[in-house]
């Protein structure tokens, strides 16, 4: 039985040491043209697998956690901001254990975290992904987000570079 709940503050630690990486066979290619862009999922073959670096410079926004637990195991975790200048719930990070994926444990921290948004008046959410995650790109579509722009610079000098940075978006009336 899952329980879901605010984190407190001596499990965070537990939460960044849940394992974010993930293993695709497919990712989303961005092509720039005079136009604007093109999405197109193409497969990779053997498949890729992404591990993300701690993160070095987390900004200061307040930032609320909620967490997915089964007894003492720690399925998941969705962190995010409310931006009160522009009424948005921005979602920085979602993980959920490799062994517990697939069970409806993130759209379970999602809705928990889009609840909470309009709690605080937040009229959409939005959050950011690389396009080689198309196992989230995909989550996150399903949990009605759509992309809504993207950054082809910026994971430049990072260890993600070549990725292209996709924003998605959803409403939260």
């Amino acid at each position: 039985m899952l329980n879901y709940r605010s984190a407190q503050a001596d499990e965070l630690a537990r939460v960044d040491a849940l394992d974010n990486s993930f293993t695709t066979d497919s990712v989303i290619v961005v092509t720039a043209s005079d136009d604007g862009f093109r999405l197109r999922t193409v497969r990779v073959s053997p498949p890729l697998r992404k591990v993300y670096p701690d993160d070095e410079d987390e900004d200061d926004r307040p930032r609320e956690t909620v967490v997915a637990q089964d007894g003492a195991e720690l399925c998941g975790a969705i962190t995010f901001a409310y931006e009160d200048w522009n009424r948005r719930l921005f979602v920085a990070d979602v993980r959920v254990a490799p062994g517990r994926r697939g069970q409806g444990i993130g759209r379970g921290l999602m809705d928990r975290a889009l609840a909470r948004g309009r709690e605080l008046g937040a009229r959409t959410a939005w959050l950011e992904v690389t396009s080689v995650n198309a196992p989230a790109i995909q989550a996150y579509r399903r949990m009605g987000f759509a992309v809504c722009g993207l950054d082809t610079t910026l994971y430049r000098g990072t260890a993600a570079e070549g990725e292209t940075a996709l924003f998605m978006s959803r409403a939260l009336a």
